[in-house]
């Protein structure tokens, strides 16, 4: 497939920080020289499995399910959610010791993320059950579960609505590796060509640009996905996964990638024949 498509299918979550970082795509705000974007809201868990099927052109994706795809797609150099020092958590209706959490069956919101790989990178093989991202707080809350592992705006508001903290994996991994923790990607599919590859990559790149030099209409429209969170929570939420390393995964952000799939590798979560070193981040 060469030239410029016709139409580009994005898919990405349906959360704060991936809808500010594409809002000049969806509101038109960039020129992208033809492009035709179309966006398709879809849990993390769904996209990694489309990316297999190969079903985007481009998609956002857990950095830990990046190897199986990388077949059909190229990982863009923008992009990147990011725990600075934080990232999912692991939380429960009562206080638990990281000894006790081990021994209880775990809510999930994937095998494929990369909050599940950090999961067992930090408390090894533990029992585990998936359940949609956005029922976990209220479904350890309940009871059902003793604990759970939270993404999104969840790692903002679990204090407020009683849950208690057992593990803050970004944290865990931060403390262990001194690199922040990669939890999610943008990739593009390999048969639009080169050319387009880089096209797409630079239309991306710069709508998260515009996103951060005019945050005022990305914000308000972000907060649509925010699941009835404030102003507030809804802007210190889009500010922890989309920054500077959004724009540029920089060489920490790259070794960061590099490091947590070889680690993935030594647990036998990532297949061992992916060549680590020769990830091409499309626009570095």
């Amino acid at each position: 497939m060469n030239g410029v498509p016709l139409g580009v299918k994005i898919g990405h979550s349906p959360d704060p920080d991936d809808a500010f970082m594409f809002y000049a795509l969806t509101s038109e705000a960039i020129d992208t020289g033809g492009r035709d974007y179309e966006h398709v809201l879809v849990d993390i868990a769904t996209l990694n499995s489309e990316a297999k099927e190969g079903t985007y052109e481009v998609s956002a994706v857990s950095i830990g399910s990046f190897p199986e795809i990388s077949d059909k797609y190229a990982l863009m150099n923008c992009g990147a959610s990011m725990g600075e020092g934080y990232g999912p958590m692991v939380i429960s209706r009562s206080p638990m010791s990281l000894d006790e959490v081990k021994k209880v069956v775990i809510a999930i919101p994937g095998k494929s993320t990369s909050a599940y790989l950090t999961l067992r990178l930090a408390l090894g093989d533990v029992d585990v059950q998936e359940v949609p991202f956005d029922e976990i707080l209220p479904r350890v809350l309940s009871g059902e579960f003793e604990a759970g592992v939270i993404i999104h705006e969840g790692q903002l508001t679990w204090g407020e609505e009683g849950a208690n903290l057992v593990i803050d994996l970004g944290v865990w991994w931060n403390d262990s590796t001194g690199l922040p923790l990669p939890l999610g990607g943008n990739v593009v599919r390999r048969d639009v060509g080169l050319n387009e590859c880089e096209a797409i990559t630079n239309d991306v790149r710069r709508s998260i640009e515009h996103a951060l030099e005019n945050p005022g209409l990305a914000l308000e429209f972000a907060k649509k996905w925010g699941r009835g969170i404030d102003d507030d929570t809804n802007e210190r939420f889009v500010k922890m996964y989309v920054n500077e390393r959004t724009v540029d995964y920089g060489a920490k952000g790259r070794e960061a990638v590099r490091l947590f799939l070889r680690k993935g590798q030594e647990i036998g979560m990532v297949r061992e024949d992916f060549d680590v070193e020769a990830i091409d981040f499309i626009g570095a």
